[in-house]
């Protein structure tokens, strides 16, 4: 046993993340979809009314073969961190296929075989894996209205979207799970209520559950749906004291690296950016090759903008295999100092000049 097994899971993370850039895993729906599985497949024998094909979260109770697998094959591509097939494992998101029933069973199975991969895999080499315990953002949204003719009209308040995550959260816990990613993030504010269910969660299972927060923008300019800026954003969440703050999902790496340069350059947290395989095509399909995302992260790897690299839609495996290549032996970022001020944000960050 090293003295990094023996860690808590913060402590663990910050100590092999000094010594290199770390990896996390791909894309959890791509290597879904590649298994072209039956609505069959999906249902098992729950008995459910609706038809399940497309839940993928569902696998967890009813193919534990294929959530171990893909897992699995990520871990053996070299993640350090896996995370768990819950990204749409609320009640919310469950509601639309009759399984919200089940939500606190798919997060604790989903964390539990997360769990047994990772042990596997530190059985292997001694080297410390980590779950990270992923909580969509819903497709609800607390800052904007649905409906263009009511712009005050929300159909969701703060204290049901914290509830709903707060269930999630504790099954994950359960399970498991070292962190708790709330990743993909289009609503500032339903990142808010991640985690302040987060911290409720904290109480009811009785440890730290270290918070990893991903950003998502919405378009080239760098603000997410909700408008702030990446600079606003973390202004916004620094309070919770992230383990982790990054950037995921909506564009390739060529697109992100100006907004992964501001992050890296404020932020007093590991950063964490997993990028999709470049932009989608006619068809909507991914098609970067590996080498070329690698090489794109590699930049900021050379850089020294990023701790903790992956990646999101349309990236595989492979793709995860070519980052730990190209990033083997560079140095990891150094996270920078920040002097105390008072910094707020509205949409724009505001800083207060020092006295």
């Amino acid at each position: 046993m090293t003295a990094n097994s023996t860690m808590g899971a913060r402590e663990a993370l910050r100590a092999a993340a000094k010594d290199r850039i770390l990896l996390t895993d791909g894309g959890w729906g791509t290597q879904i979809q590649l298994r072209k599985l039956t609505e069959a497949c999906y249902a098992g024998d729950l008995g459910l009314s609706h038809d399940q094909k497309g839940n993928n979260d569902i696998l967890a109770l009813t193919r534990q073969d294929v959530v171990t697998a893909i897992g699995e094959a990520y871990l053996a591509a070299g993640s350090d961190i896996v995370s768990t097939n819950t990204f749409s494992a609320n009640r919310i998101s469950q509601a639309d296929y009759g399984a919200e029933a089940l939500v606190a069973d798919i997060n604790h199975e989903s964390a539990r075989l997360g769990r047994e991969a990772a042990v596997k895999f530190e059985a292997l080499d001694g080297r410390r894996r980590f779950v990270a315990g992923a909580v969509g953002p819903t497709n609800k949204t607390l800052s904007l209205s649905p409906d263009v003719n009511n712009p005050g009209y929300r159909e969701i308040d703060f204290d049901e979207l914290k509830d709903v995550y707060l269930e999630q959260v504790v099954a994950l816990a359960e399970g498991g799970a070292d962190f708790i990613l709330i990743e993909t993030i289009f609503d500032t504010l339903n990142a808010k209520a991640g985690i302040a269910a987060t911290i409720e969660a904290e109480a009811k299972v009785g440890r730290e559950l270290p918070l990893m927060i991903s950003m998502t923008l919405t378009d080239l300019s760098g603000r997410n749906l909700s408008g702030h800026t990446v600079e606003a954003f973390w202004y916004a969440v620094r309070h919770a004291r992230p383990l982790t703050i990054g950037l995921n999902c909506s564009f390739g790496a060529a697109q992100l690296r100006p907004h992964v340069r501001v992050l890296s350059d404020l932020a007093d947290a590991l950063v964490m950016v997993y990028p999709n395989a470049g932009l989608p095509n006619e068809l909507g399909e991914y098609d970067e090759l590996p080498d070329t995302t690698a090489g794109l992260v590699r930049e900021w790897a050379e850089n020294g903008q990023v701790n903790i690299l992956g990646g999101c839609c349309g990236s595989t495996p492979a793709h995860i295999a070519a980052m730990a290549k190209a990033v083997q032996g560079l140095p990891a970022r150094h996270i920078p100092h920040v002097p105390v001020r008072t910094r707020l944000a509205g949409l724009e960050p505001f800083t207060m000049a020092a006295a």
